[in-house]
């Protein structure tokens, strides 16, 4: 009686064994079947990643820039006119604050605003905002390489340490989100070194 009662005890527990064994594959499949989607961890969008190639030269001291002389450093990226209207000065801001925000991690990160015409940017702005590299790219290889003309200066961009194109952020742009997203990438890439 007692050996037939642990026969009858080890079936069960070998059918649990398996049954636990087997449920990721269930699970997985169940889910796949419905079409399930959870998304993407990033706000900005991903790009194709390309390397950025070409020039400028910076308006402050009036030497040749280029993006080697980042190397090893992300660089946010915002395109636009020299005379810097409400929407140029809000993204010049929200790259100072979320290059702020990254705390020890802050001088991994550089902010770069290629100029697209020959305006020159106005002392407050180069006061207001320095640490920031100002770049004259009209018709550089920089400025081609973003978007079209119609919508690269709406956006702020991501360059990685390699000096790739990797991320668009959105138009309507949400600071704190973007901090974030920075810096998962900056943990990320530490973690890669």
């Amino acid at each position: 009686m007692a050996k037939e009662k642990n026969k009858k005890k080890d079936k069960v527990t070998l059918i649990l064994i398996i049954l636990i064994l087997c449920s990721p594959v269930f699970i997985s499949t169940a889910i796949y079947v419905m079409g399930y989607n959870p998304g993407s961890m990033n706000y900005g969008d991903l790009l194709e990643v390309q390397k950025l190639e070409g020039d400028g030269v910076n308006q402050i001291d009036n030497t040749i820039f280029r993006m080697k002389n980042l190397h090893g450093k992300w660089a946010m990226v915002m395109i636009d006119s020299g005379e810097c209207n409400e929407a140029c000065q809000e993204k010049l801001f929200y790259m100072r604050q979320v290059r702020i925000i990254q705390h020890t991690e802050k001088d991994r990160v550089e902010r770069l605003w290629l100029i697209d015409d020959n305006k020159t940017v106005s002392d407050e702005l180069l006061e207001e905002y320095k640490g920031t590299l100002f770049i004259k790219a009209k018709d550089s290889e920089l400025v081609k390489a973003i978007d079209t003309e119609d919508v690269h200066r709406n956006h702020i961009y991501l360059v990685d340490f390699m000096g790739n194109l990797m991320m668009r952020f959105p138009e309507e742009l949400e600071p704190r989100k973007m901090s974030e997203d920075i810096k998962r990438l900056l943990h990320v890439s530490q973690l890669e070194h």
